[in-house]
């Protein structure tokens, strides 16, 4: 049963981590400033390695041929498993920000569950992670703060962006119910925990430049951990996966 439930856990974590690094690598060559295009494109790459890490394992796990490249570049959207939030288009600075901090403080909760996790390969990854997601979430919330305490375009330009990206944060304070069994099993992270230290680390930061905070998200017909996804996701991965598809057999 373990490993039935671990692979799309392992999916669900390598794809998001993947994704979102994805996205903030796009800003290369169209960040506000030289140090914010530096910034962007080490936590691009940083979520890019931790991806691997967790695909690598998935595919250890599945034992049918492929590699964590070919999980990242074979397989199409409905494969893929990661959070709707991370697939979401960066939108302007202030939206990309947003969306960092939103995914940089479930990644942090997810993470210090799983440094305790009774499967080694996954403590340490997560003991590995954690220390770069701990800079990440960091950058990113005093990013919300600037921007929300800012100027009034700068704060105007957040009261958009957090509507905009809300709805997608239903997945991050609910897990699934294979999460639930993993967390009873002392090998995933507990969803209600992640849940409930996101939603506090999310509130004390929007209060502290009195950003409103929305209600509660609703579930609605799409859902990341089961492969449906917006329509911003196929167009990623079309560009993503171009050159390892188009030369199935290249070798770099």
């Amino acid at each position: 049963m373990h490993k039935e439930a671990l692979i799309p856990y392992l999916l669900l974590l390598g794809d998001s981590a993947l994704v979102q690094g994805q996205r903030l690598c796009e800003w290369c060559g169209r960040a506000p400033a030289i140090e914010e295009e530096l910034a962007l494109m080490n936590v691009g790459l940083d979520l890019v390695g931790q991806a691997r890490n967790w695909l690598e394992y998935a595919a250890e796990l599945l034992d049918d041929g492929r590699d964590a490249d070919a999980l990242a570049f074979r397989r199409d959207e409905r494969a893929y498993r990661n959070l709707l939030l991370v697939e979401q288009p960066n939108g302007d600075f202030a939206v990309t920000m947003t969306k960092q901090f939103l995914y940089d403080a479930w990644h942090f909760a997810v993470l210090q569950g799983l440094v305790e996790s009774s499967d080694a390969r996954i403590a340490g990854i997560a003991s590995k992670a954690l220390k770069e997601v701990t800079y990440h979430l960091r950058r990113s919330s005093e990013w919300v703060q600037r921007l929300g305490g800012g100027t009034d375009a700068s704060r105007q330009r957040m009261l958009a962006a957090i509507p905009v990206l809300w709805r997608f944060t239903v997945e991050l304070t609910a897990g699934s119910d294979n999460e639930v069994r993993l967390a009873e099993c002392g090998i995933g992270a507990d969803p209600a925990t992640v849940g409930a230290t996101w939603l506090k680390q999310v509130a004390a930061t929007f209060a502290s430049v009195e950003l409103p905070l929305p209600k509660a998200a609703s579930h609605f017909y799409l859902d990341g951990r089961k492969g449906l996804h917006t329509e911003h996701l196929g167009l990623l991965l079309a560009e993503m996966q171009f050159l390892p598809r188009a030369y199935p057999d290249a070798t770099w």
